[in-house]
C-alpha cells in the first residue's frame, strides 16, 4: 500500500468520530457534516505540514475546531422547541415556523463514538446536545474534547492551540454554565436506560392505525410533543388528544420504519399516503423519549431531508408488508 493511501486511510478513519464531534459542537447533523467535509479539504491542503505522528490526530482535530468555531460565529444556538417557548395553550394546527438553523436535528446512530473509549450514549441524546448549545463555542469545544471524549488536558491544549491552564479554566466555566442552565429539556436527560419493546410495539400498531384511545394510554399524565421546524408544542394528556383529533386527515394510513437514533434512542421514520398510486412519502422522524414504562416526550422531527440523512428508501408501496422491516 502506497504512503498516500495509509495517509487516507488514517484520516478517513477518523471521519466518523469527527462528525460526532461536530454534531455535539453544531446541534446538526446536516451542519456536521459540512463542518467535516470542510476539515478534510483543510487537512489534505495541509497535510505535508503535519510530521509528527503522535500529533496527526490534536492537528486534524485542531483544524476540525477552527471549522466549527468558523461557522458558529455568527450563529445564533440551535435549540428545542421546549426550550424556547412555553406549551401551547390554544391547540390548533401549528402554523408558525423557524428556519431549520434554529433548531437541533437528530443523528443516525452511524455518528460514532471514538474507537479507543466508551462514551456515555447520554451524550449523544437530544438534550445533552440542547444544553451544550448554552455554551460559549470554544468551552463546549472544551467541555467535549474532556468530559465526552475523555481526552488528557495537555491534548485538548494541542488541538485548542491553549495552554493546560487555560483548558482548565475554561472546563470549568463551562461545567458552571451547565449546572445552572435551567433548560426545560434537562428534564429528558433523566429517563430510562433501556426502551420498552413492549410498549413500542403498542407505539407503531397505534399510531398506524391512529388508534388516539391506545396512543393517550402510552403517555404519562404530563406528556409533550414537539415538531420542529414548528414552534408549538404541546403538553398534557388533553391536550395531546386534541392535536390527535387536528391531525387525523394527514397521519390516517401513516406506515413506520424503526431506525436508530441519538444513543439509540427509540426512533421511527413516518411515511404518509399521498392519495393516490398507494405510495407513502417521507413525512418526520419520531424519537421516543420513555420515563418509568410509558412516553415522558416525543419529538416529531419534520422533513423529508432527514431521510436520506438515515438511509431511508425515498418512498414506500403501501403494499409493503412492513412488518418486515421491524
Amino acid at each position: 500500500m502506497s504512503r498516500a493511501h495509509v495517509e487516507m486511510n488514517i484520516v478517513e478513519e477518523l471521519r466518523p468520530e469527527l462528525t460526532g464531534y461536530c454534531y455535539r459542537m453544531m446541534g446538526s447533523i446536516f451542519e456536521a457534516e459540512d463542518a467535516v467535509q470542510d476539515a478534510m479539504i483543510r487537512v489534505w491542503q495541509s497535510w505535508d505540514q503535519i510530521r509528527e505522528d503522535a500529533s496527526r490526530k490534536a492537528w486534524i482535530y485542531r483544524i476540525t475546531t477552527n471549522v466549527c468555531l468558523d461557522r458558529l460565529r455568527s450563529a445564533k444556538r440551535r435549540a428545542l422547541p421546549m426550550d424556547l417557548s412555553e406549551p401551547a395553550a390554544l391547540i390548533a394546527e401549528p402554523r408558525d415556523n423557524l428556519p431549520r438553523a434554529s433548531w437541533i436535528w437528530p443523528a443516525p446512530d452511524s455518528v460514532s463514538n471514538p474507537v479507543d473509549i466508551v462514551v456515555n450514549k447520554e451524550t449523544i441524546r437530544l438534550s445533552f446536545i440542547a444544553i451544550l448549545q448554552k455554551l460559549p463555542p470554544r468551552q463546549r469545544a472544551v467541555l467535549i474534547l474532556q468530559d465526552v471524549f475523555r481526552w488528557p488536558a495537555s491534548q485538548t491544549a494541542d488541538a485548542m492551540e491553549m495552554t493546560v491552564a487555560a483548558v482548565n479554566s475554561a472546563l470549568q466555566r463551562a461545567r458552571a454554565t451547565l449546572a445552572n442552565a435551567n433548560l426545560r429539556s434537562d428534564a429528558l436527560q433523566e429517563l430510562d436506560d433501556e426502551a420498552d419493546q413492549e410498549l413500542l410495539v403498542r407505539y407503531v400498531e397505534a399510531f398506524e392505525q391512529y388508534d388516539i384511545d391506545a396512543l393517550l394510554a402510552l403517555f404519562h399524565e404530563g406528556s409533550s410533543i414537539s415538531m420542529p421546524p414548528f414552534v408549538m408544542w404541546v403538553s398534557g394528556r388533553p391536550n395531546l388528544s386534541t392535536f390527535y383529533q387536528l391531525t387525523r386527515d394527514h397521519c390516517s394510513g401513516s406506515r413506520m420504519l424503526p431506525i436508530k437514533a441519538n444513543g439509540n434512542c427509540p426512533a421511527y421514520a413516518q411515511y404518509v399516503p399521498t392519495g393516490s398510486g398507494g405510495t407513502l412519502v417521507p413525512w418526520a422522524i419520531h424519537i421516543l423519549e420513555m420515563k418509568d414504562g410509558k412516553i415522558a416526550h416525543l419529538h416529531h422531527f419534520i422533513g423529508s431531508e432527514l431521510f436520506e440523512r438515515f438511509g431511508l428508501p425515498p418512498c414506500l408501496d403501501a403494499a409493503t408488508n412492513f412488518a418486515a422491516h421491524r
